[in-house]
């Protein structure tokens, strides 16, 4: 998932609007941290199984939030598209 949201961040650049395109990489940029932080509790909840089960469930509610970003980036990038 950091991957899709560095590709995107290179996509961004062809909206012609700078504007919204700034705001989009800034929320990919986040939306990337976000993934990295559920990835390393998700391996971390391997490596303590005494804390695994709250572990995975924070890793989770990341990754829900996470894929929310991306959902709202895509219909930022797809309006854009759209009204230009």
């Amino acid at each position: 998932m950091i991957g899709v949201c560095m590709t995107v961040i290179s996509l961004a650049h062809l909206i012609p609007k700078q504007s919204i395109s700034r705001h989009v990489n800034e929320l990919l940029a986040l939306d990337s941290l976000l993934f990295l932080g559920s990835a390393m509790l998700s391996y971390f909840s391997i490596r303590h199984p005494i804390m695994a089960e709250r572990l995975e469930r924070i890793a989770d509610i990341i990754f829900l939030l996470g894929l929310a970003v991306m959902v709202v980036v895509g219909f930022i990038i797809a309006f854009e598209l759209l009204v230009d």
